[in-house]
């Protein structure tokens, strides 16, 4: 049923929850995992100051600190991945509007499923502009699965 499954990737307690399910799956059905994150540098911000190592920032990261968290962040999913019994086939990252990024990543691999967690990082810019998975659903050309 499923071949190739993307994960939305955003550090959040929501996007874990939605690896763990999507690797699952990936284990049901021998798909392909591949994992996405698009930086946002205000929810970079928040993490850092989150994270062993970094005072609280009142000011947005450096490009090098985005590129940091973000390999932190992945490296962290490619564990919790592991921990699940996969390996993920990719990891992609690249800075953008989260939906915009899954979506059109989804799309260049024929992805099956994209799966992302209902609530994330961004409360903020939900806010102003729409969640990333309310978005993610009217972007996508596959089934979407939306995890709580």
């Amino acid at each position: 049923m499923f071949k190739k499954i993307v994960v939305g990737i955003d550090g959040s307690d929501h996007s874990e929850t939605a690896l763990k399910l999507a690797c699952d799956l990936a284990g049901k059905y021998g798909a392909e995992l591949h994992l996405v994150h698009a930086p946002q540098p205000e929810t970079v911000a928040f993490a850092l100051g989150a994270m062993p190592g970094y005072a609280v920032l009142d000011t947005l990261p450096s490009p090098e600190d985005v590129e940091k968290a973000a390999n932190q962040l992945m490296d962290r999913a490619g564990s919790v991945a592991g921990e699940c019994g996969q390996t993920p086939a990719a990891t992609f990252v690249r800075q953008g509007e989260p939906a915009d990024v899954i979506v059109k990543y989804a799309n260049e691999i024929g992805a099956d499923l994209i799966v992302s967690g209902r609530r994330g990082l961004g409360a903020v810019g939900a806010l102003l502009q729409g969640s990333t998975t309310q978005r993610i659903g009217k972007l996508a050309e596959c089934a979407v699965l939306s995890v709580v």
